[in-house]
């Protein structure tokens, strides 16, 4: 496995990040198809046994369930300072009018929260999950310094928003001595290719670290284009992304994994993987084989027509995945 910087901190991270979205109580949550306890923990000793330190998670997965299986599951095997713990806020925890969002009463409640959940004093990476329209950027910025001056978060990101968005963000931190995001968890993978145009410049130009989601479109660069899986058919999320246009870039990976003789996955992650500013793409994994084909694609390096041939049916669309 190899380590690199996340942006320009010295927070030494893995070239691949498990996502723990998949991990938590199937009743808990709009996620069927997520594995409990018991299931999750060989997923976690894989991870570690193949050198990946990076882990994220979020309150909202799962309704929490996520965070308690990450922390506990982790610090049963790892000491607490041999792991990096991502989280997020912003979704709705409970009814109420203050049970979502980026205000301050809502983030140093959902911090302690998730704090307890994870069974740890403090995490690495605290992220927003989306942008609050209904909070000024102020408030939810100073909410998040004294979460770190608290000693509960050594580090901030954020995740989907416009870049205009980001770019505010980063100046009135900077502007009032606040801490600065450090992390930018987008949408991103050969399927969906806009932050191309704005973020990932604005992320290169400001010393951001950029760890995409969803770097295999969810499973779609992994197999056919026709051949659904569970997860496939109950993710009305996943088929809000993707559409008809892509089955050509679908099948151009598929070609280039055959010639190869590797999983298509290997192939869609080593060309996110080779793209400038990308430090660890987030990679959910319910078999083993998902992480074995994650941790082979760092050492992959595709050539110039290969990466042609991927990029070349790829177009525009409207910008997606920031609700």
């Amino acid at each position: 496995m190899d380590y690199v910087p996340l942006g320009a901190t010295g927070l030494q991270v893995s070239r691949i990040c498990l996502g723990c979205m998949s991990y938590g109580e199937p009743g808990r949550g709009a996620h069927p198809w997520s594995l409990g306890k018991e299931a999750s923990e060989p997923f976690f000793r894989q991870a570690l046994d193949a050198g990946i330190n990076f882990f994220d998670t979020a309150n909202v997965y799962s309704a929490g369930s996520s965070e308690e299986i990450t922390g506990r599951t982790l610090l049963s095997m790892v000491p607490r300072e041999e792991v990096v713990i991502a989280t997020k806020v912003h979704g709705r925890m409970r009814p109420g009018p203050n049970g979502q969002g980026l205000s301050r009463k809502a983030i140093l409640t959902e911090i302690d929260n998730s704090l307890a959940r994870l069974g740890t004093d403090y995490v690495d990476l605290y992220q927003i999950h989306r942008w609050d329209y209904d909070t000024p950027i102020e408030e939810t910025l100073e909410a998040l310094h004294d979460v770190v001056k608290a000693g509960k978060a050594r580090y901030l990101g954020a995740s989907s928003m416009h870049s205009w968005q980001f770019a505010k963000a980063l100046y009135t931190a900077e502007r009032n001595g606040w801490t600065r995001f450090v992390s930018m968890q987008n949408h991103y993978n050969l399927l969906y290719r806009e932050e191309e145009r704005e973020m990932l410049p604005l992320c290169a130009d400001q010393g951001i670290g950029v760890i995409p989601w969803s770097p295999l479109a969810r499973g779609r660069l992994t197999r056919p284009w026709t051949v659904q899986t569970s997860r496939s058919e109950t993710d009305d999320f996943g088929r809000s992304l993707y559409g008809e246009q892509d089955r050509s870039i679908v099948d151009a990976v598929l070609g280039v994994a055959a010639k190869r003789g590797i999983a298509p996955a290997q192939v869609a992650l080593a060309w996110l993987l080779g793209k400038p500013g990308i430090d660890a793409p987030i990679v959910g994994a319910t078999k083993s084989h998902h992480l074995d084909d994650a941790v082979a694609a760092v050492d992959l390096h595709l050539d110039d027509s290969e990466v042609e041939l991927l990029e070349k049916s790829h177009q525009p669309r409207a910008v997606a995945g920031f609700s």
